[in-house]
């Protein structure tokens, strides 16, 4: 099955839904898990587009930069959320037209276009969420 999702994971990142590499996915995976394991508030906050929208201590609130994403980091980036990060082998990462996926949807990865022709990207994490009941 990992075989299946690392296939599926390098036709997409090779075709138009992705134009980076499977290797530029694989440079963000590396660094978005090192810097939940450092505890790297900064780190991490660099690999986020901004605004995003996330839970913070049970409330809605919209993150416009990386500086107020490190200073909300532990309440943004809860133990549920680290988990599934820390926790997610790059081999078995969930991909689909809007990104790839961390756990059961609780960090979403997917390129962000640079320009109006999207002829330059970067990948970026786009969605930060709790799946608990």
């Amino acid at each position: 099955m990992s075989r299946l999702i690392a296939a599926a994971l390098f036709a997409l990142a090779t075709t138009s839904v992705f134009a980076q590499s499977p290797d530029t996915y694989r440079q963000a995976f590396d660094a978005i898990q090192q810097a939940v394991a450092e505890g790297d508030s900064t780190s991490f906050a660099d690999w986020v587009s901004y605004p995003i929208e996330v839970v913070a201590d049970g409330e809605p609130m919209v993150v416009g930069d990386a500086g107020e994403f490190a200073g909300h980091y532990a309440a943004i980036v809860t133990p549920e959320i680290a988990g599934a990060i820390a926790d997610q082998s790059f081999n078995e990462l969930f991909v689909n037209a809007e990104g790839a996926m961390f756990g059961d949807g609780q960090v979403w990865m997917s390129e962000i276009c640079l320009d109006d022709a999207c002829s330059d990207s970067e990948v970026k994490i786009i969605t930060i969420q709790s799946t608990a009941e």
